[in-house]
Parts: C-alpha cells; structure tokens; sequence
C-alpha cells in the first residue's frame, strides 16, 4: 500500500492526514485521523454533464458504518445498516453547506463526496468530515475553490478559556455553555452551526475569533498538502452568454426588471411574470437557445438588480427599510381543545402552526446511533414542509434532508429553555407545519413552537425568537479586505433576497442570549466585522419579535390540558426496585393492570406513573404501601389475617404482617386469641418495634386499650375462673 502521511497539532491532540491508494479509482481520497476517530473522504466527478438540470449536482453522503463504534447494532432483524440516521443527515448537511459555495455553480458534471466513518471514539467526526472532503477534493483533479477548514468550539460555564474540538464527554456533560462549529477560509466564515445556553452575542464575537486562528493554522496545513500531492484542475466548459440574448434582453426585458423586482410587495410573483414573458420571447425569437440558458441569464440578471438596488440605494424587492421586520402575528391554541398546545405564527407571507403533544416517560424517542445508543430524548421537534406552502403540487409524506435540518436547527433553539425531566417528567413533542412560506420557516417555527409550549403549560425557562438575516455584498471589492461600504445587511429575509442573497444567517435565542445560530453563504466566506454587526442587528429583531409573542401570552399557562396524561412521581431506595418489579416484572405489571397506568423506574429509584383520572394515584399509593419501612410509633387500621394461640398476624401494608403477641391485645389477660379476635377483622395497631431480623411487633392496647371492651368482652374474675 502506497501511503503519505501529514499531521499537525490542534486541540492538544494530533491530525493526520493519509493519502493512500487504498480507494485510488475515485478523483481524491484521504484518510483523517483525530484520536481513535478515522474518517475516509473519497470525490468522484462524472464523465459528462447532466442534462436538463439548471443546479450544480453536487451530492454528499455521510456514512456511519456500524462496526465504526465496535459494536453490532440495528434491530434484532436487521442487523446491517439502513437509512440514514438524523444525526448522519446533519453532518451530511454541514460538509454540503462549507464546500457547495466554493465551486461553479455553472458546473453540470455531477461531482459526489461520500464521507465514511471507519472509526469513532471520544471525538465527533463532523469536523474531520469537512476537512476530509476539503482535502480529497483539494488534491484532486476537481475544479473546487479551497481548501476549506473547520473547528469546534466550546466554552464551560463560569470558565474563560474555550475549548478546541470538545469531545462527546465535555459535550454531553451538561456543562458546555457552548458549542459552536465553524467552517471558512483565507479569514472569512462560511458555514456556522451554534448550540447554546443563552450566551451573549459578545462571547459568540471571541468565539469566532478563536475559531479563525485555529482555521487558519489547519487552511496552511492543507495548502503545504495540496501543493505537494494536488493533481492538475480539469478544466470544464463554461457557459458562454450568446450576444443576441443578451441584446433581446435588452429589448424586451432590461426596463421592465427594476419594477418587477422592486414591486413593493414579496417580489416572487411579479418577478416570476416578467420571467414567463422573457422565456416566451426567447423561444420565439430564438428558438436554438435552450430554456436553461435563458433562465440562468434571468436569474443572474435579477441577481444583479437586487444586489444594485440594495448596495446603492438601500432599495429591497417589498420596499421595507434594511432593517424593518414584516408585520407579526402570534396566536395562542384556537385550533382545538383535544391538543395539549398549539401556536400560530406569521411574519410576513411566512406562517407556521405548530402542535404540543405531551406522553409519558415511556413516551421517550430512543436514540440507537454509532455515536449514542439507548440514549433517551424526551424533548422533540419535527417540521413539515408541504408542497401547498409555496403553492406548488408535490409528494406527501416522509421527510427529506432540509426538513430534517430545519426540525434540528429549531430543536436546538429552544433545547435550552425546555424543562429537565425532574421538574417537568413529561415527554415533549412539537411539530411545525409550515403553512405559507416566504422565507425562513425554521426561525418561524421556533416561534410558533414557543407559544404552543406555553400555551400546553410547558414550563419553559424563557420564551425563544428567531429571526434570518442576510447580505447584499460586492464579493469582487470585499476580496481585497476592504468591505466598508461595500454590503448592506438585510432584516427579515424573504423570497428573492433568500433565493439571490450572499447569506442566510439564522440567529435564535431570548432576552437574555443566543441558543442557536446556522448560516449558509453563497459566496466563499464572510468577514467576521460583518457578521458581529448581523448579531446586532438580529438581536434587535429578536426583542421584536418577543414582545410580539409576550403580548399574545406572556408566561406559560398554569396548568397542562386536561386532555394531557397526568404524571405523578415517588422514589424508593435502588435496593427496593427489585421488589416493585417482581420476579419477571409481575408484581409491577399487576400493578399497570390494577390502575391502567405505564410506570417507568429509573436505575436511582424514581418512579413516573403516567396514567388518567385516579389512576396513577392509586399505582403511587401502592408503590409507597410496598416500599414503605415502618418505625416505632407507625398507627394503622390493619387486618387479621391469621390466628395463633400466641396471638394474631395483622395485615398493615401492600403486603407487610406484624404479629400482636397475645399479650398486647388488651391490658387485661387474654387466655385465648380464637375467642377475641377473628380473621379479617379490622384493628386499630401501632408498631411496638422491630427486631434485629426485621420483623414487626405490633400492639393493639397500646393504641386503643379499650377495644375489647368495646366489643362487650371483660376481662376473666375470680367468680368467672371458679364457675369455669
């Protein structure tokens, strides 16, 4: 095996980079290793060009190979992999996000980058991912403008340090304030992904900052590899804008565009009108040009034209100011008394709904992943995007990569705010149906989903708002460092400015910080100056929108539905879960049948009982009668339930007896138990003590010396032992 090997330091641990033959059929290839994390990256190009497409089709897969983790998981019936997992699709995503931008987006031969995970141990392979990818196709014959590198970024609370490329460990510890993922080279930004606790636009500003002194010692790296090992660019056909579209476009169309665009309104249908009747004169006029070519010069012209009227005049397609929010609309329930919760929310033509529904413990999606396994989540948020909400016709059903992302992305915003099982034990989960789009669902969702979880009674920490910001920018001019004056940034994006905007910038959080962030970029990068002014200006939005949602309802209801299960929560001592299970889960099953309840036990003795109406009361009340450890002192209302001639056991618990000694029945001498006491009869008991092998002596005199008496029965004179 043919093999060369690079490394370089970051994060305290070592990167390597091998280049082998071991996939030499594919364009470029490259082995990273990070610890005991081993990703291959592999980029193929086809031969010819796709026909009949008006996108650049690129595809990037990302494989999690079970054996990755030394483990075999699956199902009992498919024990080899399958579809994706979530978590697969959004690293996917992110490395698709970083390296798109970077190439011809005129290029119509398919190129695919497929990452494998060979190897994972303490430290995420998404990072290693995208280096990988930079690197086979930096090497490679495929045109591609990088490299491009990324990092992690993570900060404990209370801690000022950060930390470089945290591990699973630091990530899932709880303690992470923190974690930012970053993509961009030669000292711009062009992919970010953050999770974070609330944290201030301030911190996230050094964070970056951090990031872009670590992206740059790994962009030198892999520029000293590709200069050494990088094979010759192929050089692809360009397109070439025939003379005569160019001038019917000026006849027919060039006046016409500035008031399509600039209509006023969302700009999509005016703009896609003027379209209609450019592609109609086209094929009349000049019947040998192709529909794609026509359109892609209709497109980059319309390009042209907003990014003219932003930069110089501070013009937008619906006339808004650069930094105006569209009019805002919240809506607590109104859909349906049976739903748990339900928000509604507009900004602009972008309306969602989103749904509550709450379960039990039970309820809880379990995650089986080479990363995680038999992990619990007990918060939710999936989001629908039909074909209706952009007034198309289209499937149903099913989800795709960008609903899985935006599911995520609004996820992960409101994940810090969402309630810990202790306090709140139920399972959450929202949905987001994205009604009418016209920019920035996910944000709208995020929205949306606030409301609904407070009209559903969730507890939530504060309420959370999100916004999409973007960017008007002179690429040509900012390339030489100098961006003043050089880019407009953009409030509340819709239609054409998310379509031919330089960025999509997502910022969610609360009044008091950040709890997500994912920006895309259609160029190669953006500086941070501008993005630290973005945070501003999103934050200012995010106030916005927050008092809108406030005024709507301003804290979470009371108290959950009335159509919600009812949860109720004890605790035992973990020696005691043994017994409340029962030899092959009897006595607990009993237990469910008894009260119509689902009852989960955690390792540490906590019990949740989700059922309706009395019943998970009743379940709690029986658990506590079984678990329950007596003391000297304890008075019931117990049942005979056996007589000796040394005296009666009484019944006081689920299933605990003590015995009443013969000579604690009455305070007068009882000669026979048979003729004072009878079985399953009620007596009133207090525990005298219990003894060294933990058996309860009970006492019925010392509760109630009168009982006897009260049942006509006298203690035995001398007469009465005579006459006998």
């Amino acid at each position: 095996m043919e093999n060369k090997t690079f490394s370089t330091e970051i994060g305290g641990k070592t990167l390597k980079a091998e280049f082998t033959d071991l996939a030499d059929q594919a364009n470029g290839s490259v082995i990273i290793r990070y610890g005991n994390t081993v990703i291959l990256a592999t980029a193929a190009m086809s031969d010819g060009e796709r026909d009949g497409i008006d996108y650049f089709p690129l595809t990037v897969d990302y494989e999690e190979k079970f054996y990755a983790a030394g483990q075999i998981l699956g199902s009992r019936f498919m024990r080899r992999e399958g579809r994706p997992s979530d978590e697969a699709v959004l690293s996917g995503r992110v490395v698709d996000r970083t390296i798109r931008p970077l190439f011809n987006q005129q290029t119509r031969r398919e190129v695919q980058v497929i990452i494998t995970i060979l190897s994972i141990d303490e430290d995420d392979p998404d990072v290693l991912a995208v280096l990988g990818a930079s690197l086979a196709l930096g090497t490679s014959s495929i045109p591609w403008n990088g490299p491009v590198s990324a990092v992690r970024i993570g900060k404990h609370n209370g801690d000022s340090d950060f930390i470089i490329n945290p591990t699973y460990t630091d990530r899932e510890s709880g303690e992470l304030s923190l974690d930012l993922m970053v993509c961009g080279r030669n000292g711009t930004i062009n992919m970010i992904e953050v999770g974070s606790d609330e944290v201030s636009e301030e911190m996230l500003g050094d964070a970056f900052k951090q990031a872009l002194t670590d992206l740059k010692k790994l962009e030198e790296f892999q520029k000293d590899i590709i200069s050494q090992i990088g094979k010759e660019k192929e050089v692809l056909n360009e397109e070439i804008t025939p003379d005569e579209l160019v001038e019917l476009f000026k006849k027919n169309i060039a006046e016409k565009l500035p008031s399509a665009v600039f209509s006023g309104s969302a700009g999509k249908k005016t703009i896609g009108a003027l379209k209609k009747e450019w592609i109609d004169s086209v094929q009349e006029e000049l019947p040998d040009i192709s529909r794609g070519a026509a359109d892609r010069y209709y497109e980059s012209r319309v390009n042209d034209t907003l990014h003219e009227g932003a930069l110089k005049e501070n013009k937008r397609a619906d006339g808004r100011k650069l930094n105006e929010i569209r009019s805002l609309f919240a809506q607590a329930g109104g859909m349906s008394p049976v739903l748990h919760g339900s928000g509604t929310f507009y900004r602009g033509g972008t309306h969602v709904f989103s749904a509550l529904t709450l379960g039990g413990p039970n309820d809880s999606l379990i995650i089986d992943t080479i990363e995680e396994q038999e992990v619990k989540k007990h918060f939710m948020h999936h989001y629908n995007f039909p074909p209706f909400s952009v007034g198309e016709t289209g499937r149903v059903g099913g989800f795709n990569r960008r609903m899985i992302g935006h599911g995520a992305l609004a996820e992960k915003a409101l994940k810090p705010v969402i309630p810990t099982k202790e306090v709140f034990p139920y399972t959450i989960r929202v949905v987001s149906e994205s009604m009418a789009s016209n920019g920035s669902t996910s944000m709208a969702s995020v929205c949306a989903s606030t409301v609904a979880l407070m009209d559903g009674g969730v507890p939530i920490k504060n309420p959370v708002a999100g916004i999409a910001m973007g960017l008007m920018l002179n690429e040509e001019k900012a390339a030489s460092g100098n961006v003043e004056g050089e880019y407009k940034i953009l409030t509340d994006i819709q239609g054409p400015e998310d379509h031919h905007g330089d960025m999509d910038f997502k910022v969610a959080g609360t009044r008091d910080g950040v709890t997500a962030v994912q920006m895309d970029v259609k160029i190669s990068g953006v500086p941070l100056p501008i993005l630290i002014e973005a945070f501003e200006e999103a934050k200012r939005a995010r106030i916005t929108i927050l008092d809108r949602i406030e005024e709507e309802i301003k804290t979470p209801r009371e108290s959950i539905s009335p159509h919600a299960p009812k949860i109720v929560t004890t605790t035992i001592k973990p020696d005691q879960i043994g017994m409340v299970i029962g030899p092959g889960g009897k006595v607990v099953n009993k237990i469910r049948e008894d009260t119509g309840t689902e009852i989960e036990i955690d390792d540490d003795g906590t019990i949740f009982i989700t059922g309706k109406g009395d019943g998970p009361d009743r379940a709690k009340e029986t658990i506590s009668e079984m678990t329950r450890e007596y003391v000297s002192g304890d008075k019931f209302e117990g049942e005979v339930t056996r007589i000796m001639n040394f005296g009666a056991f009484v019944k006081i618990g689920h299933n605990t007896e003590g015995l009443v000694h013969v000579s604690e029945i009455a305070p007068f001498r009882v000669e026979s138990v048979e003729e004072v006491l009878k079985t399953g009869e009620a007596v009133p008991v207090v525990v005298k003590e219990i003894d060294d092998q933990g058996r309860i002596n009970l006492s019925i005199k010392a509760v109630d010396p009168d009982f006897l008496t009260k049942k006509g029965i006298k203690p035995k004179t001398n007469n009465d032992k005579t006459n006998s």
